[in-house]
């Protein structure tokens, strides 16, 4: 191959990976993280919500709804469902419901989701299937059962999984635990134990 041949398919290999010549030097061309829409970011604020960037050099985004606790529901996951690399979201609290978190199936960025002390059911859970970078879910005091667990096998990357106080089984846990090898679940389904009664001190005799 001559010199010049050389160098035009040095030059196609430059653009197909995105890279440019620079005073004789291999540059990466680092891509710019789209940035919020205002008016998205303003109305999870005025419902009491949160956006910021995940850390001072990193853009990614760290959503929170809890703050506004009960005020925040359905209308504000579609503000949410727009947001670009959404990392961390926070639902605790909130009225959110089964369909609402349909919005958020697209959010495949997401790594970190609280739902607990919130309405959703097992109906919420297939919209999770597509979240393939989830490592941490946090089902706390929800109305999950071992059907809803048995969602989310297709969570590869899923480690921790909180399940306090929901209607799950040992049963259900170790069916997931089986397709999810790597997982930790918190909060393991222990049956109730009502503290035992009280003795009655004797009465003294008077």
């Amino acid at each position: 191959m001559t010199p010049l041949n050389t160098r035009k398919l040095a030059l196609a290999l430059m653009a197909v990976i995105g890279v440019s010549a620079f005073s004789g030097h291999m540059v990466l061309q680092a891509e710019e993280p789209k940035a919020p829409n205002p008016a998205d970011v303003d109305a999870i604020r005025k419902a009491g919500g949160n956006v910021m960037p995940l850390a001072q050099n990193d853009a990614r985004l760290d959503v929170t709804l809890n703050l506004a606790g009960q005020q925040a529901g359905d209308d504000q996951l579609k503000h949410v469902a727009q947001l670009p690399q959404v990392v961390w979201l926070n639902l605790a609290g909130t009225k959110i419901t089964d369909k609402g978190l349909e919005q958020i199936a697209g959010l495949t960025t997401l790594e970190k989701l609280h739902l607990e002390r919130t309405e959703v059911t097992d109906a919420a859970l297939p919209h999770l299937s597509k979240l393939e970078h989830l490592k941490y879910l946090n089902l706390y005091g929800t109305k999950v059962t071992d059907a809803g667990l048995a969602q989310l096998k297709e969570l590869k990357n899923l480690t921790q999984l909180y399940v306090w106080q929901t209607a799950v089984t040992d049963a259900g846990i170790a069916d997931l635990k089986a397709a999810l090898p790597k997982l930790v679940v918190i909060g393991a389904a222990v049956p109730f134990t009502p503290p035992p009664a009280e003795e009655k001190k004797p009465e003294e005799k008077k």
